[in-house]
């Protein structure tokens, strides 16, 4: 049987959230047993034009959520990217998770040749729904959990590739 797109999505969007949450409790816990402020973490970048480590978060969980309900074609909740703790971020991570878990196989199979059109800063950009979910919501997906993953490791949290992989 050939995979879905529900399969392709949905449980991929939400296991790799659920990774970006266990990579955040080691950042959290870390600042804890340092005694470091969890602020510096959560502002913390790699670079000075890159997002802190809270937008990285922010966006990944857009990605999967927008994503999802994209391919679903229902509307999504907008959020108001105000998240500047841990347990602020874990939150958001939990109601993406359970908003696109909420989402049927029969809301996004057959979403593969579905027109899916986003508005970027630059212009539209239009897509089939399976080019819309393999070459623009997973890398982008994938790239922000990496950042975050990398700005915590950057900063001493001893993380491995285990912590992005996931069990």
């Amino acid at each position: 049987m050939p995979l879905s797109m529900y399969q392709a999505s949905v449980p991929v969007f939400a296991r790799t959230l659920g990774v970006l949450s266990k990579i955040l409790d080691k950042g959290a816990a870390y600042a804890e047993a340092r005694n470091i402020d969890p602020s510096i973490l959560v502002n913390a970048r790699l670079a000075p034009d890159m997002f802190p480590l809270s937008r990285q978060v922010q966006i990944a969980g857009d990605m999967a959520m927008r994503g999802a309900a994209r391919l679903a074609g229902v509307d999504f909740p907008n959020n108001p990217d105000t998240e500047t703790t841990f347990p602020e971020l874990q939150e958001r991570i939990g109601k993406t998770v359970r908003f696109i878990e909420g989402l049927s196989p029969k809301q996004i199979d057959g979403s593969d040749e579905r027109p899916i059109t986003i508005q970027m800063r630059d212009g539209a950009l239009s897509f089939t729904g399976q080019d819309y979910l393999l070459n623009f919501v997973l890398p982008n997906l994938y790239f922000h959990v990496t950042a975050a993953y990398l700005i915590l490791r950057h900063n001493g949290v001893e993380l491995g590739k285990e912590d992005f992989l996931g069990a």
